[in-house]
């Protein structure tokens, strides 16, 4: 059986083939009654249009790559929903990669969006070399940075404002009457974990004090093993700043189900996203919440008009972040 073509999609519409062009292309212009036409006649012919065809005409694919280190953290989920939404309303197509952030795992991504001629990349806690970014330059392919930021490199960037979210923890507990104070962090290879520990630690450090800092991993046996380490020790803290709710729950986890501890009375825990799990009364989890839907508006705007406008200059955009208390530590629930 041949494939449909646009031609016979316009005969049967008797419409002309530019017109049929027209329904098939986001943005154009085309009248509610063509293009009902077309669209009823390319349903019984059973018609699609051919996107790598117009692309090649074009020089668009009106396709965007999604490029996402990890699903465990309920935050990426929810992101990688909304950003896909998001672009299929501004009639974009999207493809979704998964990559470690391994140099030679995410290259490997990278060559194979190229090679599809995405019309930009949006990278969800995945970095970026500077030798990626410099070939996604020559390539003429914007990149947005979700939630993880980079130094010194011509690529823009959507976070929270991670630094003020970790003073913010800092004050609250401290305003809550802690004094031994512990940090489990994301990784430190992320800016997102440095970011949120070094807003902690200063604001700790301005009250005179020095919290005992566990790199977490952003992974929940690590988060585990920490919290194990910390409460068998010999000051174990009153309190505890996980760098992530994905963690904070296997804090949660280990400090009640295996240690047999008190939360927030033995010692208080808080994260970072506020991801659906955090309110569910299994955790009612302290947490700073991510902004995700400003987030998502902000990425999806800054990609746009880069590729609308290839002279746009790389924006760094934070967004500040609320603190929502729940039951995990001892100040008033919000």
């Amino acid at each position: 059986m041949s494939k449909i073509t646009s031609l016979q999609v316009a005969q049967r519409a008797g419409v002309s083939q530019s017109a049929v062009s027209r329904v098939f292309t986001p943005g154009a212009s085309a009248s509610a009654r063509t293009a009902e036409k077309v669209r009823q006649a390319a349903a019984d012919l059973g018609y699609r249009p051919n996107m790598m065809a117009r692309a090649m005409i074009t020089g668009k694919s009106r396709i965007i790559g999604l490029v996402v280190a990890y699903l465990d953290n309920q935050f990426y989920p929810l992101a990688l929903q909304l950003l896909s939404k998001a672009l299929q309303e501004k009639g974009y197509h999207i493809l979704v990669f998964s990559a470690s952030n391994s140099q030679g795992a995410a290259e490997e991504v990278m060559q194979e969006l190229l090679d599809y001629q995405v019309d930009g990349i949006i990278t969800a806690s995945v970095g970026m070399t500077n030798d990626l970014t410099m070939r996604c330059n020559v390539a003429g392919i914007p990149v947005v940075m979700f939630n993880r930021g980079q130094e010194g490199a011509d690529i823009s960037s959507v976070t929270s404002a991670n630094k003020l979210g970790g003073k913010t923890v800092a004050e609250y507990l401290l305003s809550c009457g802690h004094r031994n104070i512990a940090h489990i962090s994301g990784w430190s290879g992320s800016s997102t974990g440095r970011d949120r520990q070094a807003g902690f630690c200063a604001a700790l450090a301005a009250a005179g004090m020095t919290p005992q800092v566990i790199d977490g991993m952003f992974d929940r046996e690590t988060a585990a093993a920490a919290t194990r380490t910390m409460m068998t020790g010999a000051t174990p803290p009153d309190a505890i700043f996980v760098g992530n709710d994905h963690m904070a729950f296997a804090v949660l986890d280990t400090l009640r189900h295996e240690l047999g501890l008190r939360v927030p009375e033995d010692v208080a825990v808080i994260g970072y996203d506020d991801v659906p799990l955090a309110a569910w009364p299994a955790y009612n989890l302290t947490t700073m919440r991510q902004p995700v839907n400003r987030m998502v508006e902000a990425t999806v705007n800054t990609l746009l008009s880069r590729i609308d406008d290839p002279s746009t200059p790389a924006r760094r955009i934070e967004i500040e972040s609320p603190l929502i208390a729940r039951g995990t530590t001892k100040g008033p629930i919000t």
